[in-house]
């Protein structure tokens, strides 16, 4: 697979589509190291398009 060259602060289409899939049921972590992005801008880019984790995914973590 190629390597992908980012812009900074740029989100790919491909790099959206795979953060509203996985990001309400896998953790922060790994979907930052699934898109080769720092932790602290998936966090960002989440919260800016108002995803959350879903309530079965909280509850797994012990949270409610």
């Amino acid at each position: 697979m190629a390597k992908k060259k980012l812009i900074k602060g740029t989100w790919l289409a491909d790099d959206i589509k795979l953060l509203k899939k996985s990001f309400k049921n896998s953790s922060t972590a790994e979907v930052a190291a699934q898109l080769k992005r720092p932790l602290d801008a998936v966090k960002k880019k989440a919260s800016r398009m108002g995803l959350s984790k879903a309530k079965s995914y909280m509850k797994k973590l012990g949270r409610s």
